[in-house]
């Protein structure tokens, strides 16, 4: 057991964290929860992803299950809607901007003049006319045949849309992209002169990390990346790591890895062997297929840095849930007031409880979670809620359990590894 301590803000459990040696190459990039600055308690700011997640799991599960089932759809649909915003700049001389950062897909976009139309955004739409690195892909160029739909009329046409109406075309170019000091020359870009909806919360288009060739990490040199996600109240920025920076020194005895598996039916997605689950020392009698990722795309469970808590297959939800509520000695909550499935009623003026530890037993690596990062806790409401929901056809490890880990995704090896970091002083 381990005492996890609330405020009506803040959390914490007393763990010791190593600090990783990075390796100084490639680039770092700042990231902004799209919730920071507007003054929420973590439960809140909990609650206000919940809603996000629950739109962008359908989309996830839609996108995994269309790819196998049907070669005519008109245009990919994509979850939209991360979590996560990073500063870039395009073009020389350079135009800054803010993107959402998605795991889930993999094109690089941004609005462009002239807009056909445009959605609002806080900063100068995009002028391809006043950069001097600024090129159009050909249509036989090998980006622009890794579009899941390209047409070619005035160049190669692209055209994505998102599962909450949100829409994005336009066409693919090359230009030079700038993450703080660094700058990438030559980078696959889709240039969208006409954008719709409201899935793109204070971003001007969307940076893909996914696996596919598009995406950011593929046209690097050296695909890696990792992130470091600082706890869900913090004011504190996370980091984004792209390249040789990425790397984490492997000697470290706290480093877990894992085999990324690979789906035909969406090969973007990073999916994890996920062989079982233990709250406290019962390892909880989950089938082993209930996490298998099937032939037909459905299944499986992906790790995501734009889904806020992590969803798991129902009958493995129903056992974890079962499990806290018997060995937690605190009456559940059953108002629904919080938004999440499983939550504990705190005794008057109590700022801290005992909570079982969780591990998720991944394919080679046992993964602890510190008590933050599962279950939270506001004294103000007088409520401690675990941080998971259920889901059916796909599960997904989301951003709450990976705060204050070094995540990082290695293309090559095609493996995830998790380091535990205190993220707020990378």
């Amino acid at each position: 057991m381990f005492t996890i301590f609330f405020s009506p803000a803040f959390s914490t459990s007393r763990r010791a964290l190593e600090h990783p040696k990075i390796l100084q190459k490639g680039f770092r990039v700042r990231l902004k929860h799209v919730d920071s600055g507007k003054n929420l308690t973590k439960l809140e700011r909990i609650r206000h992803g919940v809603k996000r997640g629950r739109n962008r799991l359908q989309r996830l599960k839609a996108m995994a299950l269309v790819a196998s089932s049907s070669s005519e759809i008109e245009a990919p649909v994509l979850p939209g809607n991360g979590e996560f915003l990073m500063k870039l700049a395009i073009g020389t001389p350079p135009e800054t901007y803010s993107a959402i950062l998605d795991t889930g897909s993999d094109l690089i976009w941004t609005q462009c003049k002239p807009c056909t139309q445009c959605f609002d955004q806080s900063t100068p739409i995009f002028d391809p006319k006043k950069s001097s690195s600024f090129s159009k892909l050909s249509c036989s160029s090998q980006l622009c045949e890794a579009l899941p739909q390209s047409s070619c009329n005035k160049g190669c046409e692209y055209q994505y849309s998102y599962g909450d109406y949100s829409s994005t075309q336009g066409i693919l170019a090359s230009e030079t992209l700038t993450f703080g000091k660094a700058s990438v020359p030559n980078v696959a870009f889709g240039c969208g002169a006409d954008n719709e909806g409201s899935g793109f919360s204070q971003g001007a288009g969307l940076v893909g990390l996914g696996r596919g060739p598009l995406s950011l990490v593929s046209q690097l040199k050296e695909p890696k990346f990792s992130y470091c996600l600082t706890t869900v109240d913090d004011t504190k920025t996370s980091t984004l790591l792209m390249g040789s920076l990425a790397s984490v020194n492997a000697s470290s005895s706290a480093i877990k890895t894992t085999p990324l598996i690979h789906s035909p039916a969406q090969p973007s997605f990073y999916y994890l062997s996920l062989e079982g689950i233990s709250v406290g020392d019962t390892r909880l009698p989950i089938k082993k297929s209930t996490f298998s990722l099937q032939d037909d795309g459905s299944g499986g469970l992906i790790i995501d840095s734009g889904t806020t808590i992590t969803y798991l297959e129902e009958s493995a939800f129903d056992l974890v849930a079962k499990e806290f509520t018997s060995q937690i000695n605190l009456p559940v909550d059953s108002s629904g007031s919080t938004g999440l499935d499983v939550c504990f009623t705190l005794p008057s003026g109590s700022t801290n409880m005992e909570v079982p530890k969780l591990v998720f037993h991944f394919d080679g690596a046992d993964l602890e979670l510190p008590a933050e990062n599962y279950m939270i806790g506001d004294s103000s409401m007088g409520v401690a809620c675990l941080a998971m929901g259920s889901s059916s056809g796909m599960s997904i490890f989301g951003n709450v359990q990976q705060q204050n880990m070094l995540v990082l995704h290695d293309l090559e090896k095609e493996t995830l590894s998790f380091l535990p970091t205190p993220c707020d002083l990378l």
